[in-house]
């Protein structure tokens, strides 16, 4: 109990912002999102692209439900914590008796809860522009779930080296926008040329974005198996990180 009660004052904290401001934290992501079925609904309403007998949208949406999910939590758990760090308010924090188990999965949470609302609104309105047979739907909430927390734990590693708002920013910006759009969103990997398909493969949203399109459509560039392992791997080195650098204090303690 005293590890929950600050737990759930955290998330609480961190939900009465993402709702506070939610026309910057959930609308413009299902804008941009509803921009891109816009174009591309026209551009392939003749059914020019298949991919193992799915059409484009459809090969699509299940890489644009994720996009918003990754740069949601990313954000939200950055942003809300280098705010504290920023404001001095995070040594109230380390003193207090949480735990930094609790405080991680404070911050974590609230920025899966954003990602989650933002990928919904992505579904819905993909639902306006094309059927998805959501075949594995228990691996789709997992994936989606995983992603969330996986990009929450960078968020925060982020948060604790950032020595200014700038540097918030940047990591978005030049790292999780091309690794994203390189993940195969857009494209399936077996459409570059051999020599640049082994670069494509070393990107971790590649693995991110397979597993949750074999979840939705059955369909995967890269095994499952390997995708899945990698995601839940991939957790437990960010979480212990995550929990090395709040138990040292390390760019927080003056």
């Amino acid at each position: 109990m005293s590890n929950f009660i600050p737990f759930l004052t955290l998330t609480r904290k961190e939900l009465v912002r993402i709702f506070r401001i939610w026309s910057q934290t959930l609308i413009p992501p299902a804008i941009n999102v509803a921009i891109y079925f816009i174009i591309f609904s026209h551009l392939f309403s003749q059914n020019t692209f298949n991919y193992q007998g799915f059409h484009y949208l459809q090969f699509l949406t299940p890489g644009l439900i994720l996009m918003p999910v990754i740069t949601g939590a990313y954000n939200n758990a950055a942003g809300s914590f280098f705010t504290l760090k920023f404001q001095n308010a995070i040594e109230e924090l380390l003193v207090s008796p949480i735990s930094e188990h609790s405080m991680i999965w404070g911050f974590v949470v609230g920025s899966v809860i954003r990602g989650l609302l933002t990928g919904l609104l992505v579904l819905i309105i993909s639902m306006l522009f094309v059927r998805l047979p959501l075949q594995h739907p228990f691996e789709a909430l997992f994936i989606i779930m995983d992603t969330a927390i996986i990009f929450a734990l960078c968020g925060l590693i982020n948060a604790i080296y950032a020595k200014k708002f700038d540097d918030i920013g940047i990591v978005p910006n030049f790292i999780l926008t091309p690794l994203t759009y390189l993940g195969g969103v857009f494209f399936a990997i077996t459409s570059l040329p051999s020599e640049w398909q082994w670069l494509a493969k070393c990107n971790p949203i590649y693995y991110l974005i397979s597993a949750f399109r074999y979840s939705v459509l059955d369909i995967s560039g890269a095994p499952i198996n390997v995708a899945i392992l990698f995601a839940i791997v991939l957790t437990i080195l960010l979480y212990a990180y995550t929990f090395y650098l709040l138990k040292t204090g390390k760019n927080l303690r003056q």
